[in-house]
């Protein structure tokens, strides 16, 4: 069962999947501290910024990372994001320490947080971040789905 709380992180996701620049795919990624206040959010900007690791989720955890306090561990923090993180992300995730990672639509084809790969919860790591997916998962992938049909 999806808490509303977890709901709630997704929502505000969404949110930031707006931010996205025309020609960047719509995912929004926001991280919470331990106690739940929002330290920083950001949508994909590969193309706007013509970085191949400007994913939402990086550029979440940079920013969060940078008003933190504790350099680049985010203990204790919780990652919203809109769609399933891509191996780079989930290699992100479990390096930033975050402890949390709630996303919206799986993704089937570069999904590593339980569709093509897990790689956060692989036991032969120091850390497993704890995952809920599925989250609003409608609304997530109709965000996407919309994209690619304007691009066909």
């Amino acid at each position: 069962m999806v808490s509303s709380a977890d709901e709630r992180l997704i929502r505000l996701a969404l949110e930031a999947a707006e931010l996205a620049g025309a020609d960047d795919v719509p995912i929004g990624a926001v991280v919470f501290s331990a106690d739940g206040v929002e330290l920083a959010r950001a949508a994909n900007a590969r193309e706007s910024l013509g970085d191949p690791t400007a994913h939402a989720e990086i550029l979440a955890l940079r920013a969060a990372a940078a008003v933190h306090g504790d350099g680049w561990r985010l203990e204790g923090a919780t990652l919203a994001v809109t769609v399933e993180p891509c191996t780079m992300c989930a290699g992100a995730l479990v390096m930033s320490r975050v402890a949390r990672v709630v996303f919206g639509a799986w993704e089937p084809k570069t999904g590593a947080v339980g569709s093509l790969w897990d790689v956060v919860r692989d036991r032969r790591l120091t850390h497993r971040p704890e995952v809920r997916g599925g989250v609003l998962e409608t609304e997530c992938a109709a965000l996407m789905e919309q994209f690619f049909a304007r691009q066909r």
